[in-house]
């Protein structure tokens, strides 16, 4: 917006003034001296041909149908695709392994990896972390790591990456993805199920939550239009717990925190300072040597202190096992939750949502356990509505606009009719080049062919129009390619100096940092072909058939 407002300052004060500075000759000079010969030879060819076109109204009546038709065609196959994909040289690779695998396992696991890394031709540096730090940002265990991998200026960037895409799936039970760093910054990721409706069971116990969350789901299976209820549980990983008897501890003298922080001291360590050396801190932790720990008998024979000076077997007074826990706590409004994703097939979302709920009535739950619907639908119903009603007030504002450029009701709606029409080289291009999405580029691309092609359709309608007003005593054939005529110069040189600015970019190729710009002038160059046709040839035939002339011409 702010360029438009300063090119258009440019075009109303600053251009004029230069012209008058610069040309003050221009003005009075005749027309065939004022146009170069290029131009000159090329409104010739222009006037011959569309007087051959304007009196064969079929022509530009089949080529807007043949447009229309290849637009509304091509519309559907387009999905979105809001950013591209960025050809960065910095990569980052996420690596996720079975929970429960220990550290050791997984810095062996990803030297490997990154050794592997390092010998593909064309990787320039590889660096790896592993886990999280104790405050770090991220929340990921112990078998989670994510890998930095350089790409060289000089390397083949497809073939890079599809190398290290290679050496990745070649490890069984590693989960992995690639991604640069813009798009992994940059992509918004939505929290929970992604299905059109969730039913969200809030609870605290951990079994009862799962047990009643799979009850659940088979109660919901039976009604009808609800397909592939998934019930999205964290995976689990095995977990050492530690359980007290409260009898044998109270025989030895001993409460159960006391042998809770003792076991918790010997098998995962407590801070108990710091250690300075170098300008560098390191945390001083007591804790168990690694062969009194090594197997569940080991931590059975762990000596816990009694006040009686005479230790216990920590076997003695409290039961040590190992059970499966979930890897990932997730919580909202300070309570544990689970998720359940439902499809829908045969019927709409708001009558079975309308069905889950009679269903969730009936449902008996234990205190403190209690169901929540969303319904994702609804929301991007919601926010397509939204769009549709902005998009609906920038559509009759447009009209209004070209009312009041032409002050004629008719002319307005058959530019506003015929200006989508513009769009479809670009449409076009898109799906030629196999690209079928709408991305950030493709969007800009769509919206400046807009704004040319409406700028160009007004300058050449009002010209028309004054023709119409100040020359009255012409015929209408004669004012129209009077009016083409004086308007080609402009409309072609337009789009011949926008298609030599971004005709470079689609010559030097598919390569890194035009992600954007390639598909902005790829929908450009082909938005502007078939604009400047519909402007130069198929508008003047249109204006004569159907515009309603305000102002009589003489015969």
């Amino acid at each position: 917006m702010l360029a438009v407002l300063a090119s258009t300052f440019v075009a109303l004060i600053v251009t004029p003034a230069l012209c008058a500075i610069l040309l003050p000759g221009v003005a009075n000079a005749p027309p065939d001296r004022s146009a170069s010969p290029l131009i000159r030879g090329l409104q010739t060819g222009y006037d011959r041909l569309l007087r051959r076109l304007i009196s064969r109204p079929g022509t530009a009546y089949l080529t807007i149908a043949v447009l229309a038709g290849v637009g509304i065609g091509i519309v559907p196959f387009l999905r979105p695709a809001l950013l591209p994909t960025f050809k960065e040289r910095d990569l980052l690779i996420r690596l996720n392994i079975a929970p429960g695998t220990s550290h050791p396992e997984m810095v062996r696991l990803v030297d490997r990896v990154a050794s592997e890394l390092r010998a593909i031709t064309g990787i320039h540096n590889v660096a790896a972390l592993v886990g999280r730090a104790v405050l770090g940002d991220q929340a990921v265990g112990i078998n989670s790591a994510e890998v930095w991998v350089n790409i060289a200026a000089a390397a083949d960037y497809g073939a890079t990456v599809t190398a290290i895409s290679t050496v990745l799936n070649n490890y069984p039970g590693l989960e992995s993805e690639v991604q640069t760093y813009l798009n992994q910054t940059s992509r918004q990721v939505a929290a929970g199920e992604s299905a059109p409706i969730v039913v969200r069971i809030y609870g605290q116990d951990w079994a009862i939550l799962k047990s009643k969350a799979e009850e659940l789901r088979q109660g919901l299976s039976g009604i009808a239009g609800v397909r592939d209820l998934k019930l999205s549980l964290p995976v689990e990983e095995p977990t050492l717990e530690v359980e007290v008897d409260l009898a044998a501890a109270q025989q030895h003298g001993i409460n159960p925190g006391n042998v809770r922080r003792a076991a918790s001291t010997l098998l995962n360590g407590i801070q108990v300072g710091s250690l300075f050396q170098e300008q560098k801190v390191f945390d001083v932790v007591v804790w168990s040597t690694p062969k009194t720990r090594g197997s569940l008998a080991d931590i059975h024979n762990l000596l816990i202190d009694t006040p009686f000076d005479v230790p216990v077997r920590l076997g003695n007074v409290a039961q040590a096992r190992i059970v499966p826990r979930p890897s990932l706590i997730r919580h909202e409004d300070v309570s544990r939750y689970v998720d359940i994703g439902i499809n829908l097939s045969g019927r709409d979302a708001r009558s079975v949502m309308d069905d889950i709920q009679s269903r969730l009535r009936q449902f008996q739950f234990p205190l403190e356990y209690h169901p929540k619907v969303f319904g994702a639908h609804e929301q991007q119903q919601a926010a397509r509505n939204r769009l549709l009603a902005f998009a609906a007030i920038a559509l009759i504002g447009i009209l209004l606009l070209l009312q009041a450029a032409y002050e004629n009701w008719r002319l307005a709606i058959l530019s506003f009719l015929t200006l989508p029409l513009t769009l479809v080289g670009g449409l076009a291009a898109l799906a030629t080049a196999g690209a079928q999405s709408m991305s950030l580029g493709a969007v800009f691309g769509l919206l400046t062919v807009f704004g040319i092609a409406a700028r160009n359709r007004i300058m050449l309608i009002r010209r028309l129009r004054q023709l119409e007003r100040d020359q009255g005593e012409s015929t209408a054939l004669e004012l129209i390619l009077q009016g083409t005529r004086e308007r080609f110069a402009s409309i072609s040189m337009t789009a011949l100096t926008i298609a030599l600015a971004f005709l470079p970019l689609l010559f030097m190729g598919d390569i890194p940092g035009f992600e954007v710009l390639r598909p902005a002038a790829l929908v450009i160059l082909s938005g502007m072909l078939t604009s400047t046709l519909v402007d130069l040839f198929v508008m003047p035939t249109l204006y004569l058939r159907l515009a309603k002339r305000d102002f009589p011409l003489k015969k």
